[in-house]
């Protein structure tokens, strides 16, 4: 049976992961702890990524190395890559998975929402590239590097400006990095999540937008239920790690659109016109200021 059979192809792998305090990233991590693999990890929030440490040796993996830190803060992740690279020359697998989201039309966005949501989506990400893959590429032992990017970072989703922004500008780093890396035997993936039931979902910033409004919690409600849980994603991940796919769908309704908006353009476009107006319409019912 081979290692991508038995659930051991991550064994023995040296694994950095940001986000690893909750959602996917801690799903992930927690896969990754029981599949023998040794974890490096990072996340914003102290408590959540202790917890994570714990569970992750209580099924025998080894953490020889975590640190609470702000991914969109370049200082701190070039500190903490040089410490770890002091005891260990090169990681095998670079996981960028924390993330931050904003919805909101352009003249309710604050340039707050634009500069956070792009520090932590796409320079955060960057920050991790840049300290953690060239030691890669010098180590000669190739390895992967997955990127999360989004459904918003395929197709026009309503509202989604800001932090399509920052997922295309990482999906088109990935796919030049897909090429640039692959001389190294680096694979590059770029994982693109529709609905995931994370703490995310329930801490998205909408913009000019009354979240505790009946008619809004109802639709965020129902968003919510079409979500997937966040194992199910990290399964999907590491599948398609293991098998060095490009892209990475955690639900088939991701690759139907993409597929839709690629090959029939024009019933896409007024598609997804109509659907700007109806997300609109369910965001701003006619109680609230318009």
């Amino acid at each position: 049976m081979t290692d991508l059979a038995s659930g051991r192809y991550f064994a023995g792998k040296r694994c950095f992961l940001t986000g690893a305090a909750s959602g996917i990233g801690r799903a992930t991590a927690l896969r990754l702890a029981a599949q023998g693999a040794e974890l490096y990890l990072t996340d914003r929030n102290a408590d959540g990524l202790e917890l994570t440490v714990a569970d992750a040796r209580a099924l025998g993996a080894r953490v020889p190395a975590h640190r609470a830190l702000d991914v969109a803060d370049h200082h701190d992740v070039a500190v903490f890559a040089a410490d770890i690279h002091t005891q260990q020359p090169s990681m095998d697998v670079v996981m960028n998975i924390a993330g931050i989201s904003a919805w909101g039309t352009v003249d309710q966005l604050t340039h707050e929402h634009w500069s956070n949501v792009v520090a932590v989506n796409l320079m955060g990400p960057i920050h991790v590239i840049e300290t953690f893959i060239p030691p890669m590429m010098a180590a000669g032992r190739g390895g992967h590097l997955v990127n999360v990017s989004s459904a918003a970072g395929l197709v026009a989703l309503p509202w989604h400006a800001a932090y399509s922004a920052s997922k295309y500008g990482l999906r088109g780093l990935s796919e030049v990095l897909r090429f640039d890396l692959a001389r190294h035997r680096i694979g590059v993936s770029v994982v693109v999540p529709g609905a995931v039931k994370t703490p995310l979902v329930e801490t998205i910033q909408i913009a000019g937008v009354d979240r505790d409004h009946p008619h809004v919690s109802g639709w965020v409600d129902r968003f919510a239920r079409h979500a997937v849980a966040p194992e199910k994603a990290a399964e999907k991940i590491l599948a398609g790690v293991a098998k060095n796919r490009y892209l990475i769908y955690t639900s088939p309704d991701i690759w139907a659109l993409y597929a839709f908006k690629r090959f029939a353009w024009w019933p896409y476009s007024q598609a997804m016109s109509r659907v700007n107006v109806l997300f609109t319409r369910a965001l701003r019912p006619s109680s609230m200021p318009r």
